[in-house]
């Protein structure tokens, strides 16, 4: 349901058209079992008056059915709605939820706080800006609050709300609020997430939600639905180079040939010349077509569908880039972060399944570089990575792939692992650079790349897995 305004009565035109050029926020609500996430959600939407008086006596009965929070009603049912997760309490699969509010328009995915559902987190939290980490305040961070926020950071989510849930529980202790606070950022240091807040609420009560709390005076942060509304979520894709991975080609007819997908960075004109990879075949668009006709410019996050002067060859997997862009790397091997998604573990040299913006490729994954401990950020040796786990891997696949590192491009640095037996999602990855050997054996005898810009590569590769190489080197020439 939209939120209360009297134009809907009045003027519906003029309220869709109002509706349609407000901003959208896309956030996750994560964080450990039972620290109250679906509840956080229900009380957002039921203090913006965002729920239907059927919904509200619907969910009121199964409180009482469920008794799950005794003589209060449970706000959690309103997206906790299968029956498996009414009966146990908990949330087993990502809800979405659309409101508005006179500010902004806002999609959220509830989702598991249970290490078994982890790999329903990184689905959800894949296409977020913004992440609402909750935090019990009588048991402050969790060991899936470390391991959600570090997820978190490797998908490149730029801002967190840390939200202090069950602050009535604790008397509305500033001083426990503080304590968690400390501990988070003391954690959080490590990680690559620029924007922190937090705020103590209470989603069973409503402190601090949506409404103000007179029982936390020490507090002058804003509410939760207000950072929500204010935060300046900036530009998701880094890359102004044009991207746009070819999902289908479009025959219908002897006359018409055209390659669609969505736009992942950039943007690109009718009249551009652009490049085919990995082929490297060259061409101009002569027009972009979309679903409302032909468009003057296509950017990224539309559908889009490209006609080109020439007859070459382009299939679903390919990527068209503009050809005054930098280009991205072509090559079959790779480093990535992996979040491993399956029961079975992850076998060092195993064949699998390697799905790249598109391109659907057989492989292996050849080294773990290191597994990393969401409890103490600690790099250690492994062979195999378990349920949940995250590493820094080596990918070695059977044809070229196209890509860019994930920090500069969402959509062509990340890929998903799947198992060729049963045809599952085996684990999620995050392309970090190319490997060392892929860099050498990518140069060949008519390359134009200098010495110098090899070496500049080189080194970013080396400092991945020694930062402080330079210094040792140094103090060595020194002595």
């Amino acid at each position: 349901m939209s939120h209360q305004s009297d134009l809907i009565a009045d003027d519906i035109l003029a309220y869709l058209k109002q509706h349609e050029n407000k901003d959208l926020l896309r956030f996750i609500t994560c964080g450990n079992v039972d620290d109250g996430k679906s509840t956080l959600i229900g009380r957002l939407l039921h203090d913006s008056k965002l729920i239907f008086e059927d919904q509200l006596a619907a969910i009121q009965k199964d409180s009482q059915k469920y008794n799950t929070t005794e003589d209060e009603i449970d706000l959690a049912l309103l997206v906790d709605g299968l029956q498996a997760e009414r009966e146990q309490g908990i949330t087993i699969d990502v809800a979405y939820r659309y409101f508005s509010t006179d500010k902004r328009k806002f999609i959220i995915a509830d989702c598991p706080g249970h290490e078994q559902y982890t790999r329903n987190m990184a689905t959800g939290a894949s296409t977020c800006d913004l992440a609402v980490i909750l935090i019990d305040a009588r048991y402050g961070v969790q060991t899936q609050t470390r391991r959600h926020s570090y997820i978190v950071s490797l998908l490149g989510i730029q801002h967190v709300v840390v939200a202090v849930n069950k602050m009535d529980l604790v008397d509305f202790s500033e001083e426990r609020f503080n304590e968690i606070k400390a501990a988070y950022l003391d954690f959080a240091g490590s990680l690559n997430i620029p924007d922190i807040r937090f705020v103590p609420i209470s989603a069973l009560k409503g402190d601090n939600v949506v409404n103000a709390s007179a029982k936390t005076p020490w507090y002058d942060g804003g509410t939760l639905m207000r950072l929500l509304e204010t935060v300046e979520i900036g530009r998701r894709a880094q890359l102004d180079a044009f991207r746009l991975p070819v999902q289908y080609v479009n025959r219908p007819n002897l006359d018409f040939r055209g390659f669609c997908g969505t736009v992942a960075a950039g943007q690109i004109a009718p009249g551009e010349e652009i490049v085919a990879l990995p082929s490297g075949k060259r061409s101009k668009v002569v027009a972009i077509v979309t679903y409302e006709g032909e468009q003057a410019t296509a950017f990224a996050g539309q559908a889009i569908t490209l006609t080109l002067e020439d007859e070459i060859d382009i299939s679903r997997g390919d990527l068209i880039v503009r050809a005054e862009d930098p280009q991205p790397s072509v090559a079959q091997a790779f480093d990535a972060h992996v979040v491993w998604m399956n029961e079975a573990p992850l076998q060092v040299g195993k064949e699998y399944a390697f799905k790249l913006a598109g391109k659907s490729v057989f492989g292996r994954i050849s080294q773990i570089a290191h597994r990393i401990d969401v409890n103490t950020m600690a790099q250690t040796e492994a062979s195999q990575l378990g349920l949940n786990e995250i590493a820094l891997v080596t990918v070695e696949v059977n044809a070229p792939v196209v890509f860019d590192p994930y920090t500069q491009c969402r959509g062509t640095g990340s890929f998903i692992v799947i198992d060729r037996l049963s045809n599952a999602t085996a684990g999620a990855g995050m392309i970090t650079a190319l490997t060392a050997t892929a860099h050498l054996s990518a140069l060949k005898d008519d390359d134009p790349m200098s010495l110098r810009q090899l070496e500049r590569e080189l080194n970013s590769v080396i400092r991945q897995y020694f930062p402080d190489w330079e210094f040792q080197l140094k103090r060595k020439q020194h002595s």
